[in-house]
């Protein structure tokens, strides 16, 4: 069923419902049309884990019970990151907690970083919340029936009528997913206006009752944030979103995830991430460029999603990038840590404050295993 364009918006669109040809400027041959990223925004809870006490508090909860921890404790100061926002008082996370209590706590949480991300975004791109006509909502960190977008319908001020698309399992390659999800959206019904929203409580998958190297590593890495962006096929805004792709290596199930038990989720976290990284991005990078006539010379900055400082590494590896060039990856890795699907989202906020170069590619790689990338133009 196609989405009904918002009144104010859709006769400025109509120029735009034809596609460019493959030789119009700045749209790459084998590209859609080019939709408009009116705003982004991004929140963070009010909790805030310094690195520091995370590491004290972890030592004092599982080194008498997993007796590697001393063996796994640098990697609290090998992630580079500073400092967390999670969304509970840090004291909540030092009680077992059933699956109940995280759903509540994730539904709470969730809701309100939903509004408070999509608020700034509506603002920031001078829209009200009557005017949306499709709402994406990324999360794989809960379980909410009905859905986060639905429980923040009123308080938006979105229409009855908004079309409603929640997506789960993309883990840290959600935002640019959904991001590329939005476009399509927004490129089926010219005018309508699209918001995307990525939602991540990664903290309520902090363990007690199992100890594994990868339950230390996300005790270490994991934080929770939302990002929100204003999407509308056409020009104007502050980039335009010209294609989207995606490539899963067959057999790699086993390398990101969660695994579901009794008392919640927990982390499928492989040390091969960052090696597998190095070997492989490269060439499927190369593949997803080659469909829009690019190549990964042409483009002036990558935008990562910063799984870790280990991944980040294999990145500037991967696609020929100047080691230590990542840098606003590294400081949104370290102000927040890997929260997961609206991290990379953070990361582009940063590159949109510092001035966003003329071709930027967006990409996160997530479960599946999967690397996703979204192709973006200064405007």
């Amino acid at each position: 069923m196609p989405l009904r364009p918002s009144g104010p918006t859709l006769h400025a669109a109509r120029t735009h419902d034809v596609a460019p040809g493959p030789g119009a400027p700045g749209v790459e041959r084998g590209a859609s049309a080019p939709v408009a990223l009116l705003s982004l925004a991004t929140a963070s809870p009010a909790h805030v884990l310094p690195q520091s006490e995370a590491e004290r508090l972890a030592r004092e909860l599982f080194s008498d019970r997993y007796p590697q921890f001393e063996r796994m404790a640098p990697v609290f100061a090998s992630t580079g990151i500073r400092a967390r926002q999670i969304v509970r008082p840090v004291e909540w996370y030092l009680q077992p907690r059933d699956w109940p209590e995280r759903a509540e706590a994730y539904l709470e949480g969730g809701v309100d970083l939903f509004v408070d991300a999509a608020s700034r975004a509506l603002d920031d791109a001078q829209i009200m919340g009557v005017e949306v006509d499709a709402v994406v909502t990324i999360s794989s960190t809960g379980i909410a029936t009905p859905s986060l977008d639905a429980h923040a319908m009123d308080r938006l001020g979105l229409r009855p009528d908004a079309v409603r698309l929640p997506v789960f399992g993309l883990g840290c390659a959600g935002g640019v997913t959904g991001l590329g999800l939005a476009a399509k959206l927004a490129r089926a019904t010219p005018g309508a206006v699209v918001l995307v929203v990525a939602v991540e409580l990664c903290s309520l998958a902090f363990r007690l009752d199992r100890l594994t190297k990868a339950d230390i590593v996300a005790t270490a890495l994991f934080g929770d944030g939302a990002a929100a962006c204003i999407l509308r096929a056409g020009d104007g805004g502050f980039a335009r979103l010209t294609a989207s792709a995606e490539r899963t290596w067959p057999g790699t199930l086993d390398i990101m995830g969660w695994r579901v038990d009794p008392t919640g989720l927990g982390v499928i976290f492989a040390r091969s991430i960052p090696a597998y990284a190095r070997a492989n991005l490269g060439p499927a990078m190369e593949a997803m460029l080659s469909e829009q006539r690019l190549t990964t010379r042409d483009v002036d900055r990558f935008i990562c999603h910063p799984g870790g400082t280990k991944v980040i590494e294999a990145l500037e590896h991967a696609l020929s990038i100047d080691q230590g060039q990542l840098e606003h990856e590294r400081d949104v890795l370290a102000d927040h840590g890997n929260m997961s699907s609206p991290t990379a989202l953070f990361v582009l906020e940063r590159a949109r404050r510092a001035g966003l170069q003329p071709l930027s590619v967006l990409s996160a790689l997530g479960p599946g295993f999967t690397a996703s990338t979204v192709t973006l133009r200064a405007a």
